[in-house]
């Protein structure tokens, strides 16, 4: 049995894709921790520094003031665009994917995956001072009031911008259309 288990570990692993070699950093890094840090807070400042483009990948999205920050984005011209978890779209009664959606953002569903868990923003790729987003954090209240969470914005590493923004297109390529509701 054990023999069994290791050739079939090693079958799945030989089948895996190469992972990438390691980035040198660059940048700076900002972090926090919720609920005692303003999590939220961090992220809004950083959309409300986008210049260029916002693009988003959302597990869970019910927090209105991140949702409101996205909106004047796009309000003042900065391109958004979102990939959201298709069943947590469809579960959650206080999504604010419907309300994106309204608003102009184009909000693409991604359903192809048990759950499209990534929390991720990517701020102006292509720009020198560009910023990616990550961490544990949900964009919702019960991340930020909640939940022991974590994020970090990570600003001046084009090659990590590009990793993030190539990812969400890959992602991007077999999301679907939001409907609306």
């Amino acid at each position: 049995m054990r023999h069994w288990a290791s050739a079939a570990l090693l079958a799945v692993a030989g089948s895996a894709a190469a992972l990438e070699p390691p980035l040198p950093a660059t940048g700076t890094v900002q972090y926090a921790f919720a609920p005692q840090d303003r999590v939220d807070q961090m992220i809004i400042d950083a959309i409300r520094g986008a210049r260029r483009q916002i693009l988003v990948q959302a597990f869970s999205f019910t927090h209105r003031d991140i949702a409101r920050a996205l909106i004047d984005a796009r309000r003042r011209g900065v391109e958004v665009r979102i990939i959201a978890d298709r069943e947590q779209t469809a579960a959650l009664r206080n999504s604010m994917v419907p309300t994106l959606a309204r608003a102009g953002v184009p909000v693409m569903l991604d359903g192809e995956h048990a759950a499209a868990h990534n929390k991720v923003m990517i701020i102006d790729d292509g720009a020198a001072d560009c910023a990616v987003i990550t961490g544990s954090f949900n964009f919702t209240y019960a991340a930020q009031y909640e939940n022991a969470e974590n994020a970090l914005i990570v600003r001046g590493d084009p090659p990590l911008c590009d990793a993030y923004r190539d990812n969400w297109r890959r992602h991007q390529v077999h999301a679907l259309p939001y409907g609306g509701r």
